[in-house]
């Protein structure tokens, strides 16, 4: 018998392992820029994906084939409503890493906040934990967003937002000042500016190789089967590498997209441009309040919760306005 070769995966398709489904329907932000400024700001925002448009711009990148030019690219809508700051929370570092020490929450919380939190309302004194600051490596702000009236779901989504920008006690008296109140989109980013998207994508289901891991088919007559791998290694020693593509779960795993440019910011009562088409968007209805249009596309499914962090990668020294001509619905 001649030998056969086996069929292998698509190189880069080991990119992120396991492929497994994620824990939940909320996506983790795990790192955090660094910012220059001596002004704390608050690094992240949320909101909840619409649909797809697309937009007619002027090309504003310099050295690019079309610079100056008209260009039609696809646009994400994403609803974004305000974040309501419930707390903040500070970290200590110890020796696995960093520790929660200190939780302080807002007074008189919205009973839909204060029903479904699962930690206590109570908190920590702010006096009290104002003379410990000096341990205090980290500053975070406890927000949380309520689903859009679109959505059936009527429990909010609870996270941490981290807090950079000049020391610890500048970052506690800036969560201090906006805790209990909300914070829209506007105050947190600009139009123009690039954000990192964290979602949750597509469910799939049970996939096989051939989909999962884009290995080549068998040629005719080669095996019984063709949708298979020709091998999955080695008589000796009896095991089974995690390198070999198996069929198994695809689609509904936390991904994080970067560099998502902020086309438009603005609001539905403003008007100033049209958003809704005529009988709101498939799946998701009408666009109401604060909005936002990404350039690209987002992960994740409609009415799924998007969460938006300040670009991490390749930050622009400076921050140029797109010129939006018109949205195409």
């Amino acid at each position: 018998m001649g030998h056969r070769k086996r069929s292998s995966p698509r190189r880069g398709s080991l990119a992120y392992l396991p492929r497994g489904r994620a824990k939940s329907m909320e996506a983790r932000i795990r790192a955090w820029p660094k910012i220059d400024s001596e002004e704390p700001k608050l690094l992240a925002h949320a909101g909840f994906k619409v649909g797809c448009v697309q937009l007619v711009s002027i090309d504003d990148r310099d050295k690019t084939p079309n610079s100056g030019k008209q260009l039609v690219s696809l646009g994400t809508v994403i609803v974004t409503p305000p974040l309501f700051v419930m707390g903040i929370r500070g970290y200590t570092k110890v020796h696995m890493g960093f520790q929660a020490d200190f939780d302080i929450y807002a007074k008189d919380l919205p009973k839909h906040f204060s029903k479904f939190l699962k930690l206590k309302t109570e908190g920590s004194n702010s006096e009290q934990v104002e003379k410990h600051l000096g341990r205090i490596k980290a500053i975070y702000a406890i927000v949380g967003i309520t689903p859009t009236s679109n959505l059936d779901q009527k429990k909010p989504y609870i996270f941490e937002a981290a807090v950079k920008g000049g020391d610890i006690k500048k970052q506690f008296e800036f969560v201090k000042n906006i805790l209990g109140k909300e914070v829209k989109i506007d105050q947190v980013f600009e139009t123009g500016a690039s954000v990192d998207t964290a979602a949750i994508t597509k469910g799939k289901g049970w996939e096989g190789p051939i989909t999962r891991w884009g290995v080549k088919k068998k040629q005719h007559k080669s095996r019984k089967s063709v949708r298979e791998v020709g091998s999955l290694g080695p008589i000796s020693p009896q095991n089974v590498m995690y390198t070999v593509p198996r069929a198994g779960q695809r689609g509904f795993h936390q991904r994080i997209e970067y560099n998502k440019r902020i086309m438009i910011m603005s609001n539905t009562e403003k008007n100033e441009i049209k958003i809704n088409p005529e009988g709101g968007y498939k799946h998701f209805g009408l666009v109401d309040g604060d909005f936002v249009i990404l350039k690209g596309s987002v992960p994740g499914t409609y009415r799924r919760l998007i969460k938006l962090r300040s670009q991490i990668r390749n930050v622009p020294s400076k921050i140029l306005k797109p010129n939006i001509l018109e949205v195409i619905l």
